[in-house]
């Protein structure tokens, strides 16, 4: 449809390392929001959960999402090894148990 937008949503549901910090997490997190700053394909982010569903049973539990949404495919491609993918793992891969990713677009 000619309203369908050609950005590309992230989505990342994240299961945390046992011995991670709240004040890691937070840092993690802090990190996404800080992404689109040091990015120019990332336009928009999300890091607030409201609501978590269907967890119940899952292990290792993923207790926190977040969500960049890319201008185009090219963008998401060339963020991958990017020096700001680099800079915002060096906080975020040391305290990440698992992850589930999904790229979405039109």
């Amino acid at each position: 449809a000619q309203t369908a937008p050609k950005s590309v949503i992230h989505v990342v549901t994240v299961a945390w390392k046992k011995e991670a910090t709240p004040a890691q997490i937070e840092a993690a997190l802090a990190g996404v929001q800080e992404l689109p700053k040091s990015y120019k394909g990332i336009t928009r982010v999300w890091t607030k959960t409201h609501k978590m569903q269907n967890a119940k049973g899952v292990d290792p539990l993923r207790t926190h999402a977040f969500v960049m949404e890319f201008v185009d495919e090219a963008a998401l491609k060339d963020y991958s090894g990017s020096d700001a993918q680099k800079k915002w793992y060096e906080v975020y891969i040391p305290i990440r148990e698992s992850s589930t990713t999904f790229d979405i677009t039109n």
